[in-house]
């Protein structure tokens, strides 16, 4: 009994599940069929959105049509008329004169030169130009024979290029052309034969609006003359400027050191100074004599710690050398270079001098004094050379004996690098010093009035000649990077 009352639920239960899922199967059914209904009836509205798509194709197509119609018309009129002008300028070529030819060329040639002669102007080559800032100024690049030293130094980080570049050559070649070309039999210059062994230097820079500037200095008769040629390439062929003789046995040089305490130092920048002269000019007495005569050396000490020591050291050195242009200044108060320089120079009062603001770190030779000679010249001209900055000795001799100072001016990315970021180094005449107005005295920060003394004559009408000097080196000493 209770057996075929389980078989009769189960199959009561089958027979209810077998309706519900014929119910479910029915409700779906009729779901797809509404949602194909909406489907075909989206497909039935996309034709008509086409059609208008393609409409609004078909007019943009018709517009682009009619406007590249009408810029091949103006092509081909342009075209046309300028066929009309050719024609035109033949037959008046045809139906000139020689008179008129000839009046045509010498009008080119007219603007042709007015044009070289604005370049010139603005070439910065007899007056400078009011400069905004030290941003705005291109320095030069100086060279050898051997060697381009440039402060460009791009991937590479070499301050020195061993490659004598192709126009660097050819301005050289045409600058012994020009100084072995025929001369007047009167000329003291008549027999000099001049060779690239006479090439002391050059200066040269490049301005992207105006074209690139040559400074040539050669040595002359003896070895404190020296013929220095200006040569401009106003993005043309290159032409002569300029063309003078220098006789550096004739412009003193003052140099002003200010000084504080770094005795030791200042011994060594006296060997050095020693040695400058005595070993490079000894072989020839009158050379040394006229140079020694041409050569003062003011010391502005501060303080009275050493004082004594610092004046027993000048005294040896003029003994030694047998040189008695020395000055000693004392000033009782706390260092300041911008005062002490400023001192320096206005206790000179012999004579409208050549002043060479120096540091007692400082190394230089007599080729660095030829060109501060040369390079400076009174309302017209100050010189702001380029030190080459020496890098730690230890880590450019590896621990080896250094050699002597004299044998430390190489010039490579291992060993330094320019110090293009300082102006205090400079030569410049007594009088623009004056006239400019000297260091403003009420800056106290060090360097920065180095910085203003070097604005004041961007914006005056002296050119200022920016380049980098290899025969200026400033040492490396523990002081400077504490």
């Amino acid at each position: 009994m209770l057996k075929r009352w389980f078989l009769a639920m189960v199959a009561r239960k089958r027979l209810m599940l077998l309706v519900t899922f014929c119910f479910v199967s029915l409700l779906y059914f009729l779901t797809c069929t509404q949602h194909r209904n909406q489907n075909h009836q989206t497909l039935f509205n996309g034709p008509e959105d086409g059609m208008k798509y393609q409409a609004l194709l078909e007019e943009h197509d018709e517009l682009y049509h009619h406007y590249t119609t009408s810029l091949a018309k103006q092509i081909f009129q342009l075209k046309k008329a300028l066929r009309e002008r050719r024609r035109q300028l033949q037959q008046s070529l045809e139906q000139t004169t020689p008179l008129e030819m000839e009046e045509l060329g010498r009008k080119s040639n007219l603007e042709l030169e007015m044009f070289l002669q604005r370049q010139l102007y603005r070439a910065e080559i007899h007056l400078g130009t009011n400069l905004p800032n030290e941003y705005a100024v291109v320095p030069f690049e100086s060279f050898t024979l051997q060697r381009v030293y440039q402060l460009e130094t791009g991937l590479t980080q070499h301050p020195v290029q061993r490659a004598l570049r192709q126009d660097l050559g050819g301005v050289l070649e045409t600058a012994l052309h020009i100084l072995n070309g025929p001369r007047d039999r009167d000329d003291p210059q008549y027999r000099r034969i001049y060779s690239p062994q006479d090439f002391l230097e050059g200066l040269f820079r490049t301005e992207r609006d105006k074209g690139t500037l040559y400074n040539l200095a050669f040595r002359d008769n003896t070895s404190l003359d020296f013929r220095r040629l200006v040569f401009f390439r106003p993005f043309a062929p290159l032409m002569k400027v300029k063309e003078e003789v220098i006789d550096t046995s004739k412009i003193l040089i003052n140099i002003i050191v200010p000084l504080a305490k770094e005795v030791d130092i200042f011994r060594q920048f006296m060997h050095n100074f020693r040695w400058a002269f005595t070993e490079n000019l000894i072989p020839n007495l009158e050379i040394y004599n006229e140079q020694e005569e041409n050569l003062h050396l003011t010391v502005v000490f501060f303080g009275t710690e050493k004082l004594g020591e610092v004046r027993r050291i000048i005294d040896s050195t003029a003994r030694t050398m047998r040189h008695k242009n020395f000055t000693l200044i004392h000033l009782n108060e706390q260092f300041s270079r911008g005062r002490g320089l400023n001192v320096g120079a206005r206790a000179w009062k012999k004579c409208n001098v050549l002043l060479f603001f120096c540091d007692v770190d400082v190394h230089f030779t007599t080729e660095f004094l030829y060109s501060c000679r040369m390079n400076a010249k009174p309302g017209k001209r100050v010189f702001y050379p380029i030190p080459f900055n020496q890098s730690i000795p230890d880590v450019i001799h590896g621990g080896r004996i250094k050699p002597p100072i004299e044998n430390q001016l190489v010039i490579n990315k291992s060993t330094g690098f320019w110090q293009d970021s300082g102006f205090g180094m400079t030569c410049q005449y007594r009088s623009d010093f004056i006239n400019i107005g000297g260091f403003d005295l009420s800056i106290k920060t060090q360097g920065r009035e180095d910085l203003h003394l070097y604005r004041k004559y961007l914006h005056s009408n002296l050119m200022v000649v920016r380049a980098p000097s290899r025969a200026l080196l400033y040492k490396w000493h523990k002081k400077l990077y504490r």
